[in-house]
């Protein structure tokens, strides 16, 4: 027993040994790429944090005008406008400088039941934010507010309040749509029923000491958002390049034709039939798709072409323990389900940030993940799962909604305005 310890033991030195000797003769080769590594990752983690230190941010309030029936469409434009940030970064400006391209926060808070709509912009993009909005809504009113994530303790969960958060995520790759706003029209009448209605109206019905922080995290991003759509329809269309064989490919595919024909007939001619890469569908694509798939294509052809943004997308239900009412959050991702479709895309809680269903690692785990969500939110921070939408996809997801139809706990213009400000840049 203890002999064959012993020579364990005495095996483990020799291999930490050998290990030793042969990092000795090639250290020179391994380690440099190493501290690049850890280098890189150290100066990026500092040179960035010094560049959104510098930054200066404004929360400002939308309230849009009482009288407002408009489709979602106009919020496209504004998105299309805000995507003008978008420069593109040097090599100095990303390794050195440490500059991010600049991000949009659109949140939709309702705080006892009271909702308001509010845009996060650094204050040299507020003017662009501003003209904008009131080029679509020019009866909109736009105010700098202080950020009510300060109305709240600076920690929670505490002794006092709780807190249910979770981060989303898509279902399926980014390249398959969500279902957006024009899929909302009645086939009888032509008109759209608005699905921020039913997240507005959820929202509304929290009572006192309750709050919940809806946050979408946009930046603009350049992505050749055409060719990821036209791979994926060429795909579901079984149009799927192949590449060239190499010469010695074509060889052994040749071997292995004449031992299958020896196997399948000894004493019969071998016969050298053409292989099913080669017998090509023939049929025409609308007969050979369902009618399921032929509106996926549609659906991802028509969003082709559109500027996307890299989003982040969390959700938070917080407020005092004695009155935190957790059905509001049900009432909500029945709202959010509105936007998913089976045959296309949708929302899924991402199990990396839920703050639920945590069983390993019980109270503490589930403790750390809602203080680690909440201070994310309160630094309007995109680190976790991002994905791609395009600005119709956003402007479904987050409009002004038809004030005609929502509850009065939207804040909203009690009299029309005399128009924006004329200094607004154009």
């Amino acid at each position: 027993m203890f002999e064959i310890i012993g020579e364990s033991f005495q095996n483990l030195g020799q291999s930490i040994t050998g290990g030793w000797f042969l990092l000795s003769k090639i250290w020179f080769i391994v380690l440099p790429p190493v501290f690049y590594y850890l280098f890189k990752l150290l100066w990026m983690d500092f040179v960035q944090n010094n560049f959104v230190g510098s930054l200066d941010w404004t929360l400002l309030e939308i309230i849009p005008p009482r009288e407002l029936e408009r489709s979602p469409q106009p919020m496209e434009s504004i998105y299309n406008g805000l995507a003008g940030v978008y420069k593109g970064l040097s090599a100095k400006d990303l390794y050195v400088d440490g500059a991010l391209t600049l991000s949009f926060s659109l949140e939709l808070v309702s705080d006892a039941g009271q909702v308001h709509f509010y845009i996060r912009t650094t204050k040299q993009n507020r003017k662009l934010v501003e003209s904008h909005v009131y080029a679509q809504y020019p009866n909109a009113e736009i105010l700098e507010v202080s950020d009510y994530i300060n109305n709240v303790p600076r920690l929670v969960p505490n002794k006092s309040w709780d807190l249910w958060g979770t981060d989303f995520m898509l279902i399926k790759p980014d390249a398959y749509p969500l279902r957006s706003y024009r899929w909302f029209e009645e086939s009888v009448t032509g008109k759209m029923i608005d699905p921020m209605s039913s997240l507005v109206e959820a929202m509304g019905t929290i009572g006192p000491g309750q709050q919940v922080w809806f946050q979408i995290i946009i930046i603009p991003e350049e992505l050749d958002y055409y060719n990821s759509g036209k791979a994926l329809i060429d795909k579901l269309a079984g149009r799927v390049k192949k590449e060239k064989p190499g010469v010695f490919n074509s060889i052994g595919k040749d071997i292995a034709d004449v031992i299958k024909g020896i196997f399948q007939g000894i004493f019969a001619p071998v016969e050298f039939a053409p292989s099913k890469e080669d017998k090509a569908d023939q049929t025409p694509l609308e007969f050979r798709l369902t009618p399921g798939e032929k509106e996926v294509m549609k659906a991802i052809e028509e969003s082709m072409g559109k500027t996307v943004f890299l989003t982040k997308i969390r959700l938070l239900v917080l407020g005092k323990r004695e009155n935190l009412d957790r059905s509001v959050i049900g009432a909500f991702m029945g709202g959010i389900r509105q936007f998913s479709d089976s045959n296309l895309n949708g929302f899924k809680h991402d199990n990396a940030t839920k703050t639920y269903g945590v069983y390993l690692g019980g109270k503490m785990r589930a403790l750390f993940r809602q203080r680690k969500i909440f201070q994310r939110y309160k630094d309007r921070d995109p680190t976790g799962t991002k994905f791609f939408l395009n600005t119709e996809e956003l402007a479904t997801i987050f409009h002004f909604p038809d004030m005609t139809v929502v509850a009065p706990s939207v804040k909203k213009v009690e009299s029309k305005r005399g128009g924006a400000p004329a200094n607004l840049p154009i």
